[in-house]
């Protein structure tokens, strides 16, 4: 499964909790995560943002930011920017590097903004994670009606069939002094990882939970939602998408 999913959190010791009750909340998803690879990621933001020929100081929403790291990239290339999250102690963390052209807010990205915005991001696989896949239809219909009228959206998501084809079932990854046991596999239509490690001598699982969905799935939910497609990129550097080998689905559409 790809390092950046966002997550669902499941805990058996609590009671039942939606997808974004915990886990992007702990410090411990950012220690995992710690080392992704932020140069590609500002190199994608330098092809997209050229690729879409934006306007200067276009009005730029990155829909489900974290913490803001690439919100404040965006910024800096001279964007007017919104980060919106609906982690609450991201959106704290965020907003200590936000200015007059820069503003993050708690956000639930199945409901459309008043404003609307000449570019929306929704980066890095942060998409298809609610329980209820009748949400990610809503998401769409939200994205669709934030976007101005010349405005353009882009999700960047992984590729189902490439992360299937590679997944490694169990590892240990070790970051910080935590060992962080790791379980991946496919169920119900979901990909599916499993969290556990030990901290100050108390155990945590969490689990993250993504919907499996193939180019064919957002064709049709973007036929559903009234969306109309304009091109597929199969990784950063924008080069053409490829079922089986490509790295990321990236979709362009309005």
């Amino acid at each position: 499964m790809s390092e950046e999913q966002k997550p669902t959190h499941i805990n058996p010791e609590q009671p039942t909790e939606t997808w974004f009750s915990s886990w992007f909340d702990t410090p411990y998803y950012h220690i995992l995560y710690k080392d992704r690879n932020y140069r590609e990621a500002q190199v994608f933001m330098d092809n997209l943002t050229h690729y879409l020929n934006l306007p200067e100081k276009a009005k730029v929403l990155d829909l489900a930011c974290g913490k803001g790291r690439h919100a404040i990239y965006l910024n800096q290339l001279g964007f007017d920017v919104i980060g919106a999250d609906l982690s609450e102690n991201s959106i704290a963390e965020a907003t200590k590097n936000a200015n007059e052209t820069l503003h993050f807010k708690v956000h639930d990205m199945r409901e459309a903004f008043e404003e609307k915005y000449d570019a929306i991001f929704n980066l890095f696989t942060s998409f298809g994670y609610f329980e209820n896949d009748d949400d990610n239809l809503k998401t769409l219909k939200a994205i669709k009606e934030s976007l101005s009228e010349y405005g353009f959206a882009v999700i960047d998501f992984m590729n189902v069939n490439q992360v299937l084809d590679t997944l490694v079932p169990e590892e240990i990854k070790t970051v910080d002094g935590i060992d962080f046991h790791l379980k991946r596999y496919l169920k119900d239509g979901h990909i599916h990882k499993e969290i556990d490690f030990e901290d100050k001598g108390q155990k945590f699982h969490f689990t993250e939970k993504v919907k499996a969905l193939t180019l064919e799935d957002f064709e049709n939910l973007m036929e559903e939602a009234g969306i109309y497609l304009l091109d597929i990129f199969g990784d950063y550097k924008l080069k053409k998408f490829h079922k089986t080998e490509s790295e990321r689905l990236i979709l362009i559409f309005k």
